[in-house]
């Protein structure tokens, strides 16, 4: 969920209630109570029971995804956004109106959006890796057409620089939003990460039969969220008959979970989190060592100044490790929790516009590269 007060594994007084922090909580809490067997739910629905805000139809059925194309018209550069594949659904990218990164985009002037909807991994799903779905996200990209502009959200972020590093000439623009790079950087994601033993990761795989359970999850929290935390992350007053609403779809999406592949889970633990091998120069993508410095595209920074799971310093700092020339590097920041860069009215009302615009403007001096 979102900030909440409390005792919090890697500082005092901080509890690790945030979703995006679920993979290496769950971990801790699996440890401290012993591994016990809790009772299964019911067998996870690949369709969401939370309506789309925008419309849209399924361009693309990939073993890892369905595309979206949220498009209002044929013309124009194509934008495609990749969301964060951890606890819960894509609708956390087109989650309500006022509250969407697809409109914000499209009022924006961006016609063409599309949207990754990654699948819950099913038993089969199991041995899906990162490259796995960095060839998926190779094919829908090609299926849009090159090159398109790609708006990473959160860990969607660091799977798109990895893409924008292993296929420069089909990436136009970059956007990394609340995107956990260099974790060398201190968070309380990367110190949960390093917390537990690689053994505790293994062990909760094995418990879920080689996937993650969503679900299972969800249960180890030991608190829903608050009425307080749903509003800093709407960014809205929840009081009248909109915010009722808005605070009951809130519960549903929180409540539908995905389950990751087992295989793709312990990557990035180990890989990303644990030995920093994006920002240190070492990961293999696609059979190709990565660097970052071949990523030489515009690139949009954008930051929560109250985000605990990306801090500012983490998000911004990935400008340093990029070939992109400073000059084509634009940072921003707002007064948001993490979930608020990506629902928050207020982050909707200031700085997706300003996305927007950046993605539609001419950058005087910029070098067009054909696919």
């Amino acid at each position: 969920m979102v900030e909440k007060a409390g005792k919090q594994p890697g500082g005092p007084g901080r509890a690790p209630d945030d979703p995006l922090l679920w993979p290496f909580a769950a971990a801790r809490l699996a440890m401290d109570s012993c591994f016990w067997w809790l009772e299964r739910g019911p067998p996870e629905q690949d369709e969401s029971g939370v309506s789309w805000t925008t419309p849209n139809a399924v361009a693309l059925e990939l073993a890892t995804m369905r595309l979206r194309d949220c498009t209002r018209g044929r013309s124009g550069q194509p934008a495609l956004i990749c969301a964060p594949y951890a606890l819960h659904r894509a609708v956390i990218a087109d989650f309500a109106p006022g509250h969407s990164v697809v409109q914000s985009l499209q009022d924006g002037g961006v016609d063409r959006v599309y949207l990754t909807d990654w699948r819950s991994a099913t038993p089969d799903m199991r041995h899906l890796s990162i490259d796995s779905y960095l060839g998926d996200l190779n094919v829908a990209i090609d299926e849009i057409g090159v090159p398109v502009d790609l708006v990473g959200l959160c860990q969607g972020g660091w799977l798109s620089l990895l893409y924008a590093a292993r296929f420069p000439a089909k990436v136009r623009r970059l956007v990394l939003v609340g995107a956990p790079v260099d974790l060398s950087i201190e968070s309380a994601l990367s110190q949960l990460a390093r917390s537990a033993p690689e053994m505790v990761y293994d062990q909760l795989v094995a418990r879920g039969g080689g996937n993650v359970s969503g679900d299972e999850m969800l249960r180890f929290w030991s608190k829903p969220p608050s009425r307080d935390d749903i509003a800093a992350a709407l960014q809205k007053d929840l009081s009248d008959e909109e915010g009722a609403a808005l605070l009951a779809r809130f519960d549903r999406w929180n409540m539908e979970t995905l389950n990751l592949p087992g295989t793709y889970y312990l990557q990035i633990v180990n890989w990303i989190f644990r030995e920093n091998r994006i920002a240190g120069g070492s990961f293999v993508a696609l059979g190709r060592q990565i660097d970052l410095r071949d990523v030489t595209a515009p690139v949009f920074l954008l930051a929560g100044l109250d985000d605990d799971v990306v801090p500012a310093a983490q998000a911004l700092a990935t400008a340093d490790l990029l070939g992109t020339p400073p000059a084509f590097v634009t940072a921003a920041s707002e007064p948001s929790n993490h979930l608020g860069l990506f629902m928050g009215a207020r982050t909707h009302a200031h700085a997706w516009p300003r996305i927007a615009k950046w993605l539609r403007d001419d950058l005087p001096g910029m070098l067009v590269r054909s696919a």
